[in-house]
């Protein structure tokens, strides 16, 4: 049984589908203060926002291009007890449906010197999230503190004041190996990204696109919580009787991408946009499209099940690495239909 001590997952991350206005209002039925919100069209298309409690309202940055942090003024005005408010119709638009992904840190952040470089941190360590913004020095190497108590598995990592793209380690990639969230990039040798992330800190060499004396960065940092979040690879199998992943929950959000091969897109899949199998209904954090069909995946009381006989995340021998959140925990070892 893959216990854990979240009795609840949607109190730290939670899906949230609504219809835009194009003016002001608040989005509600979060079932929690969000400390980071992703969201895009489902419609039509549209640039991925992310949205977050330590850079504040209306600073927006986007996951499908390199582009700097973005002051806006008519996009999320606050963060809510029970979701988020809109100052205008940015991410918005009247008529337009969206969906937004939340997750709860804590807060606004506070000052972090654990590592070389001092770091503002919103960490919540029951459900192992943080966000971790810093100031480059130009050092090399230099250590950041991540506030999480216990060693990150995933970091998603952007450079705010300037165009360099998303950098994001995996545990599950080669050593001193990332990929990009804003291009299909199989996954490539990057020195300036220490891969020796710690319970306390993570590394970064001076002089490089992630450590500029004086620019400004964001990272969005996961630790794997056993029965609410879990970070692996799986090799895929090319048969419609695909691959099983085993995440010891239920999922409600699945993002993954084959790791080795260039031009294959990001993917996400949630339980709230598709309320029973097939998970057809995918977005790509890395383009601008709206919603695409497409039975990739069932999910399952344990786990998830790939149903397509090859494709991007199922081809015979390709290595896909995913990171999902739970929608039910507590759950036994057969992979048995939950829904």
């Amino acid at each position: 049984m893959a216990y854990t001590t979240i009795k609840k997952p949607s109190d730290y991350f939670n899906t949230k589908l609504y219809t835009g206005t194009g003016s002001s209002t608040s989005i509600t039925g979060v079932g929690f203060q969000p400390d980071l919100v992703y969201t895009t069209s489902r419609s039509n298309s549209y640039n991925n926002g992310m949205f977050d409690s330590v850079r504040g309202v209306n600073k927006l940055i986007n996951t499908n291009t390199g582009s700097a942090e973005a002051s806006i003024s008519n996009g999320i005005s606050s963060f809510d007890s029970d979701g988020f408010s809109f100052s205008g119709d940015a991410y918005n638009t009247s008529g337009y449906t969206f969906v937004g992904w939340n997750w709860k840190a804590n807060g606004a952040g506070s000052a972090n010197t654990d590592g070389d470089i001092a770091s503002t941190v919103s960490a919540n360590t029951t459900s192992g999230f943080s966000i971790v913004q810093y100031t480059g020095n130009g050092t090399s190497p230099s250590t950041v503190g991540h506030g999480l108590g216990t060693t990150p598995s995933m970091i998603i990592l952007k450079a705010l004041d300037s165009a360099n793209g998303w950098k994001v380690y995996h545990k599950s990639l080669s050593t001193n190996n990332i990929l990009f969230l804003h291009t299909t990039d199989a996954q490539t040798a990057d020195s300036n990204y220490h891969h020796s992330p710690n319970n306390s800190t993570f590394t970064i060499t001076g002089g490089s696109s992630i450590n500029v004396n004086g620019n400004r960065y964001i990272a969005y940092c996961f630790a794997e919580k056993q029965g609410f979040s879990k970070f692996g690879s799986y090799t895929g199998n090319g048969n419609a009787d695909g691959t099983f992943v085993y995440t010891g929950f239920k999922p409600a959000f699945i993002l993954s991408k084959d790791a080795d091969t260039a031009g294959e897109n990001w993917f996400i899949q949630d339980t709230t946009r598709n309320t029973s199998n097939p998970v057809s209904a995918y977005l790509r954090p890395n383009l601008s499209n709206a919603e695409g069909i497409f039975s990739h995946y069932d999910i399952l009381s344990n786990g998830f099940k790939n149903l397509y006989a090859g494709g991007s995340l199922n081809g015979s021998g390709r290595n896909i690495i995913y990171m999902a959140f739970a929608e039910q925990p507590l759950v036994g070892d057969n992979p048995a239909t939950a829904r």
